[in-house]
């Protein structure tokens, strides 16, 4: 399932002195089973772009396309858009409010009016998914960490067999620890399931890591795509857009001025690893 977003504009307050055209004339294709990285700075532009894409707000201008129809074309439609396209809102966990982490996965497909086989059944799939314990079911998800509250959260979305799934900010506030269960569960969630992945994110390192492509909107416009290589290396366009690079990325540089043999196309702690190991080799002989 792709989606195409046709010259795309949306205007806040239009014809009021308070307008702000949040997108303006943006063009993009989604391919089935890409993981995409959505950065930009605050005021972008991303998470009015990411609204439009399962159709809780409607554009000013332009179209959305789900496998070629507009999704707002057929207003009776969007309940069916709304399950193919989750969408995981920043601080999901929020949203919690059943008695156990069971009833919680489980009220999304029980309000698809689904069999109590396919509900148990998606709600354990959701669950093992996103690595929450099977002792865990029971208890009340107020109870839970953090990094487990947002996965329980992502698990309701899931329950209900998304065919993309956007996450908005999914490790924001949390520690080291939740934030690595996060990116653990959703790089896990895209290699077993196959599914799209859309990553609203703010860390260049979690993007850089995990992505196979990275859309840059700047000012209400899609800026860049590309890989996270490709994208990486405008590192001066990058940061007059209010960004960085990932970290790494300023040491390979920094060794670079230094004198140091190493390429500037580093950008995660992996490859750095890699290439300094063989550099210190290379410094020994």
């Amino acid at each position: 399932m792709s989606i195409k977003i046709n010259h795309l504009t949306y205007i806040y307050n239009l014809g009021t002195a308070f307008e702000k055209r949040a997108l303006d004339d943006v063009s993009l294709e989604i391919k089935q089973g890409e993981f995409i990285g959505l950065i930009g700075h605050t005021g972008s532009g991303k998470s009015t772009l990411i609204q439009h894409l399962n159709g809780i707000i409607t554009p000013t201008q332009g179209e959305i396309l789900l496998d070629e129809e507009n999704i707002h074309r057929d207003k009776a439609k969007l309940k069916e858009v709304r399950r193919r396209i989750g969408l995981a809102f920043q601080y999901p966990e929020y949203q919690l409010f059943e008695m156990t982490v069971y009833k919680d996965v489980a009220f999304g497909p029980t309000n698809m009016q689904l069999s109590k086989e396919e509900i148990h059944a998606n709600v354990i799939s959701a669950l093992e998914t996103v690595g929450i314990a099977p002792e865990l079911y029971e208890k009340s998800p107020f109870e839970l960490s953090g990094g487990q509250k947002r996965r329980v959260a992502i698990a309701g979305v899931l329950a209900m067999n998304p065919e993309i799934l956007i996450l908005d900010e999914p490790t924001a506030g949390l520690d080291p620890k939740g934030r690595d269960e996060i990116l653990q569960a959703i790089k896990r969630l895209h290699e077993e399931r196959g599914i799209t992945v859309i990553l609203v994110s703010h860390s260049m390192e979690d993007v850089a890591k995990l992505v196979d492509r990275i859309i840059v909107m700047h000012e209400g416009k899609a800026a860049m795509t590309g890989t996270p290589k490709e994208v990486f290396c405008h590192v001066k366009e990058l940061e007059a857009m209010g960004l960085a690079a990932p970290q790494v990325s300023y040491v390979f540089a920094a060794l670079k001025e230094k004198g140091f043999d190493v390429p500037l196309d580093v950008y995660t702690v992996e490859e750095a690893k890699k290439v300094l190991i063989n550099l210190v080799k290379q410094v020994s002989v």
